[in-house]
């Protein structure tokens, strides 16, 4: 039988960053070598959430301003430009139709980023100029992350100098599969220096590593190094964000948690589009690691088009009737 679950609290928009930084420690290898995934349990287990959790009318509303607030906004086109951008950040600083929030009773809604290109944080920046709302900028030779190593680092640097609060840096996937955790600890941990007081999220490209074994392990050497939060993909591999990768990569952020005392946010990415399956994302989040995750200094979608739907399913809760997803352009 379908669970229903507790809303949040979601009548103001936290601040961003009120957790402490996740120093990192030594790279312990039998700590790396002891994380293992079964994968036909994980698989069952992540098949099952959607039938068991279920959230309606009021609840319903409460949990998708809550994904709201978590959203990383996202535009990483070849052809983006600053009107785009500006257009962009209007969309965050106001996600939901003002009619809608007043509907809701909700005020002080907005995302909690914008994530651009490099070429992008200087528009982005002055757009979000005294909301709170950070720019977040992918680094390190996104999406690939295949540029020499101090060009990476380099790069990092002027995202930074140009006032991204967040990077979002891409592993060499080559070290993970060749099990190299030494040489992806060096790495993580040089790009951790690299963004000085930025946060890092460290992008693992999850489709690309194999078997989960290497998802949960490569998860955990990154924390080791100082990732403040794992993400899960680029948004541009053939598979990207899935429920048993988020299981993986949430059960070993609880036991990082549990041996450090450190927590490290989580961010899915790529391919997550619906309102419901924010749903299903913030619901294994609330089972796994609990409430303290469902902030956006902890939690964070890597989306473009799912504020969109999420502002759709809102304005039929109000309204009792769908609109034309046109109706919610996002820039």
């Amino acid at each position: 039988m379908a669970q229903t679950t507790e809303a949040p609290d979601i009548a103001t928009q936290l601040p961003q960053t009120t957790e402490p930084r996740n120093p990192g420690m030594a790279l312990d290898m039998d700590r790396v070598m002891r994380a293992t995934a079964n994968r036909s349990a994980i698989e069952r287990r992540a098949a099952t959430l959607p039938g068991r959790r279920s959230v309606k009318k009021d609840h319903q509303a409460a949990w998708l301003a809550r994904a709201v607030s978590c959203i990383d906004l996202t535009t990483l086109a070849g052809d983006d430009t600053p009107g785009r951008v500006a257009r962009l950040c209007a969309k965050a600083k106001q996600p939901v139709r003002a009619d809608l929030l007043e509907a809701l009773g909700l005020e002080g809604l907005t995302v909690g980023a914008v994530c651009v290109y490099h070429d992008m944080i200087e528009p982005s920046v002055a757009a979000l100029e005294g909301t709170g709302i950070p720019v977040a900028a992918v680094s390190t030779g996104f999406p690939a992350g295949l540029s020499p190593f101090p060009l990476r680092l380099a790069e990092i640097g002027e995202s930074v100098k140009a006032g991204a609060r967040e990077i979002d840096i891409v592993i060499s996937r080559r070290l993970v599969l060749t099990g190299d955790w030494e040489g992806l600890y060096d790495e993580m941990r040089a790009f951790r220096e690299a963004c000085g007081e930025a946060h890092v999220k460290a992008i693992l490209a999850t489709g690309e590593l194999g078997t989960l074994q290497n998802v949960a392990r490569a998860s955990m050497v990154c924390m080791m190094a100082g990732a403040d939060f794992i993400k899960t993909s680029t948004g541009k591999e053939g598979v990207n964000a899935t429920l048993p990768v988020s299981l993986v990569m949430m059960r070993a952020i609880r036991e990082y948690h549990e041996e450090t005392g450190h927590r490290v946010g989580y961010k899915p990415a790529g391919g997550i589009s619906k309102a419901k399956d924010s749903l299903n994302y913030l619901a294994l989040v609330k089972e796994e690691l609990g409430d303290r995750w469902l902030r956006p200094d902890l939690f964070r979608f890597g989306a473009s088009s799912l504020l969109g739907d999420i502002e759709r399913q809102l304005e039929h809760h109000v309204t009792g009737a769908y609109s034309a997803s046109w109706r919610h352009a996002i820039g």
